[in-house]
């Protein structure tokens, strides 16, 4: 069974981006060659701000939505990160 990841990157202009994946260094290296999310390749470099497991692609997806859906002081407390974006 592979293991399924929800990911957060903060790109250079300060902004978040979330994301699945199984295999999240490759992932954050993708986005990192201009070769991921259209989102992060104007944004280069990314770096990666949290993770947390899920017990399969479609628990994966579910939680990305709900991240997406939080507001960005929000995402930065749950990254365990203070401060402001943009």
């Amino acid at each position: 069974m592979t293991a399924w990841y929800v990911y957060m990157v903060r790109c250079t202009d300060d902004s978040l981006y979330t994301g699945v994946a199984t295999d999240i260094a490759a992932r954050v290296a993708t986005h990192n060659a201009g070769k991921g999310a259209k989102y992060t390749r104007g944004r280069r470099p990314v770096v990666l701000i949290y993770h947390e497991p899920q017990q399969d692609r479609g628990a994966a997806l579910r939680r990305e939505c709900a991240i997406k859906r939080l507001r960005p002081a929000a995402k930065l407390r749950l990254a365990g990160l203070s401060g402001e974006i943009g």
